[in-house]
């Protein structure tokens, strides 16, 4: 059964908002998912928006000026993520050796055991 949580909330953009997130995702390097992710919008939303601007149908300034922090910000994120993404699989590939590790040391115990209680 579905769960009623109420109506969900639309958001509304200005043409301005619009121009400059096309423009950001038109500057080399940058993909539009970082961008979409930067703005807090949906990639779908983004890419969108760039095909009505292609059709014509998003019109504005042409010279939308982008704040440079902006743009060095999205850069970041994008790195910081690529840098978690690493640490992240290492972590994983490191608590597998743990794993592996003592698994062994147990299997290995096992003859220790049988010499310790003849001593004992």
């Amino acid at each position: 059964m579905a769960r009623i949580t109420g109506p969900r909330k639309v958001y509304r953009y200005t043409n301005d908002f619009k121009l400059k997130a096309v423009k950001l995702t038109e500057i080399g390097g940058i993909q539009v998912k970082q961008v979409a992710a930067a703005l807090e919008i949906h990639p779908w939303m983004l890419t969108r928006w760039r095909k009505h601007k292609r059709e014509g149908l998003l019109k504005g300034r042409a010279d939308v000026a982008i704040d440079k922090r902006k743009l060095r910000d999205i850069e970041e994120v994008a790195k910081l993520k690529l840098e978690l993404a690493l640490l992240k699989e290492e972590h994983e590939l490191l608590k597998k050796a743990i794993r592996f590790c003592s698994v062994r040391r147990m299997k290995s115990s096992a003859s220790s055991k049988k010499h310790r209680t003849v001593l004992a």
